[in-house]
């Protein structure tokens, strides 16, 4: 039920209108911008329904996503950002599919509305791991 719940909440605010506001510095409304992150890739289902991450839930993203949840990027900070195709090349989209459960770097054009947070995705490679 959360999971169907999480998955509702998600298309709700995706069909919301309105303009796109940049959220890093100071840009102006309506105006998004380039960037890159690094984070685990999530489907939105589990991880907004009870929190589900990391390695442990690695298969089940995997298998959620490829039903068609969406996904996302989840920071070491904590910030969640919802992944979407560009119109002109989904390659890169459809390559981060397969990559659930690790950390990756994205790159492309975040926008902000309404607190949620996404970034089409024009580049995305695996990250490489730290080790202390």
């Amino acid at each position: 039920m959360r999971r169907i719940l999480g998955a509702l909440a998600v298309s709700t605010l995706l069909t919301m209108g309105g303009t796109a506001i940049a959220h890093e510095g100071e840009h102006e409304a309506g105006k998004a911008h380039t960037m890159t992150a690094v984070g685990e890739i999530v489907d939105t289902g589990c991880y907004l329904g009870h929190g589900a991450s990391g390695a442990k839930h690695a298969q089940c993203a995997q298998l959620c996503i490829s039903k068609g949840m969406p996904m996302g990027l989840l920071t070491a900070a904590g910030d969640l950002y919802l992944l979407t195709p560009p119109h002109d090349s989904t390659v890169a989209y459809k390559k981060t599919k397969d990559w659930a459960g690790k950390k990756v770097e994205i790159s492309g054009t975040m926008s902000e509305r309404n607190g949620m947070k996404s970034i089409e995705v024009a580049s995305a490679k695996l990250a490489p791991e730290t080790t202390h």
